[in-house]
């Protein structure tokens, strides 16, 4: 099997950011985790090259009988160790497969020729030759770094000026290092798409940001936490809950006649699936927002932005009625905008109580929370963001991209993550990245008394790497969808889940937010169940009938209807 190429991470900044320690720390943290790497400077670190000569060259210059060199030759010297160091080090390591973490890049050229006086038009030539160059090695993610406090504010703002003129696919991300190194390394680790850490010399799922998709690392043994873990009463309840609920939508699947549970709390209160996909509105956008029709990469990623900016069918619903079919090409936001004020002066809900977007009125200034909104959609298809999505290199990236944007924080830049996946747009495995929401934070906070050392993001990975285990622990039967068992978002949304749950079945355990009451009342709906996921998972053929029959105990069978491209039940005899 070919070696897939390794990543190349870049990392610039002015002089004195504290870019090169923050270098050192990745470094050493994918040294932990068994991630193959070099940690290279440019122009260049290795003993005998031409990159080594012209560092050399430029800091000690009086070391070769020179008092200094002037602007413009310095830079094209600069530009040539470049390319002696891409062809030396830095291609030889992408092709066996190890990351190269890069510290400075072609941009220093740029910034600090055009401070120093060299030759504007010189300047210019050797940026068109630094995309040659760099095109055979294109960065998979680029960071820079920035410190008020030391760095001169003219090369700050002549790096920010840079940045704003690239036209690159590649994800940007710009840090102020004013705080913990260690804080910043973990955002840095996190955009990376960095897994769990290593430990007793057992390969962890980590996974990795690659071009297209995820390598995963091919272990069945969860790895162990530095510590020990504490869970309490409630982490059993959260694989009960898992368990139970599933089965309660398989229920659904059969025909069966409510109620589908015996356990009151989930009789009484609306809860979502066990698997996120499997919940109505993640279906309705799966099959009417994604797969009915064929979709150009930007037609795609508005028709999904704009039902996750309101999250509610009937508001996607509401608008195809008015407009037609719902394409970027004939987004005009003033007839969007008329069609939703009149809804809500009606009085009708335009947005879901799900989740609640902020209004973005400091960013677009609009008094109407849905006019910024489609001010923002508005934005993202200016800055051509379909385009990079569609060539980012991880889940990771594409989380990135999105939470650019006002309003979308850290959560909606996961969870519209997660959707944007759902598509073809994407394909990347859904255990390669997971950001923990506020509710999921209290669930894990009523689960466990101690992480082990570990983070929240961890705890959640933790989680679900050992399902098997604790559903066999428990003596629980759960029925995955097909050979897809729980993903982190799933295992997310359940710890999310389970807090709620947690408020009726053991109020003696205070999460963070001290909510004691779940607010949503289940009420049972009249049409049937019908379910179909994303067919480049491949589960769907799991369900055929007659060939896969899977039986429930109420005597029931479920399975996919290929004439109408969904999961279907009927009761045995009925």
């Amino acid at each position: 099997m070919t070696k897939p190429p390794g990543k190349l991470v870049i990392f610039e900044g002015p002089d004195a950011a504290g870019k090169t320690t923050v270098c050192r720390e990745v470094s050493r943290t994918l040294s932990e985790r068994g991630i193959s790497h070099e940690l290279i400077h440019l122009p260049g670190n290795l003993p005998g090259t031409f990159g080594k000569f012209v560092y050399d060259l430029h800091h000690e210059p009086g070391t070769f009988s020179l008092q200094d060199l002037e602007p413009t030759s310095l830079q094209m010297l600069h530009a040539a160790a470049h390319i002696d160091t891409i062809s030396r080090q830095i291609r030889p390591a992408l092709d066996a497969g190890r990351w190269v973490i890069l510290d400075r890049f072609w941009w220093s050229t740029m910034v600090y020729g055009k401070l120093t006086g060299a030759d504007p038009q010189a300047l210019k030539v050797l940026r068109s030759l630094a995309k040659l160059q760099w095109k055979r090695v294109s960065p998979t993610v680029a960071f820079l770094i920035l410190r008020r406090e030391s760095c001169d504010p003219q090369i700050a703002a002549e790096y920010q000026r840079l940045l704003r003129s690239l036209r690159e696919s590649y994800p940007r991300h710009t840090f102020a290092n004013d705080g913990s190194i260690q804080s910043l390394v973990e955002k840095v680790l996190a955009i990376m798409g960095v897994g769990s850490r290593e430990s007793a010399g057992m390969k962890s799922e980590n996974e990795l940001i690659t071009d297209k998709r995820t390598i995963r690392a091919t272990s069945s043994i969860p790895w162990i936490p530095p510590e020990p873990i504490n869970p309490t009463v409630v982490f059993d309840s959260y694989w009960r809950f898992a368990a139970e609920r599933q089965e309660v939508m398989f229920r659904r699947l059969a025909g069966a006649t409510p109620p589908w549970t015996h356990d009151p709390i989930i009789q009484r209160h609306r809860f979502t699936n066990a698997y996120r996909a499997s919940d109505r509105v993640s279906q309705y956008l799966i099959r009417h927002v994604i797969y009915n029709g064929n979709w150009s990469a930007r037609d795609l990623l508005f028709r999904i932005l704009l039902f996750k900016l309101f999250n509610k069918i009937e508001t996607w619903q509401l608008l195809e009625r008015k407009l037609g079919t719902l394409c970027a090409e004939e987004f005009a936001p003033r007839n969007y905008s008329r069609i939703l004020r009149e809804a809500r002066d009606r009085g009708t809900a335009i947005y879901s109580a799900a989740y609640i977007m902020a209004s973005g009125k400091s960013a677009f200034g609009h008094d109407c929370k849905h006019e910024n909104h489609l001010e923002l959609l508005k934005r993202m298809l200016q800055d051509d963001l379909p385009s990079k999505i569609r060539d980012a290199a991880s889940l990771a990236a594409v989380f990135s991209w999105l939470v650019q944007y006002p309003g979308l924080g850290s959560f909606l830049g996961f969870q519209f993550a997660i959707d944007i996946n759902y598509s073809t747009l994407t394909d990347f495995d859904e255990m390669s990245f997971v950001v923990p929401g506020p509710g999921a934070r209290d669930g894990i906070a009523k689960c466990f008394t101690t992480l082990g050392g570990l983070n929240e993001t961890e705890i959640i990975r933790w989680t679900a790497e050992r399902q098997g285990m604790e559903f066999e622990r428990l003596g629980l039967r759960f029925r995955q969808l097909g050979n897809r068992p729980l993903q982190l978002i799933d295992c997310q949304n359940l710890f999310c889940e389970v807090d709620k749950y947690a408020r009726a079945k053991h109020p003696e355990i205070a999460g963070r937010s001290g909510r004691t009451r779940i607010k949503q009342v289940f009420s049972s709906r009249a049409e049937p169940l019908s379910l179909w996921f994303p067919p480049k998972w491949g589960i769907n053929q799991f369900f055929g009938l007659p060939k896969v029959a899977l039986g429930g105990s109420d005597g029931s069978l479920f399975g996919f209807d290929s004439e109408r491209n969904m999961v279907v039940g009927r009761t045995v005899g009925a």
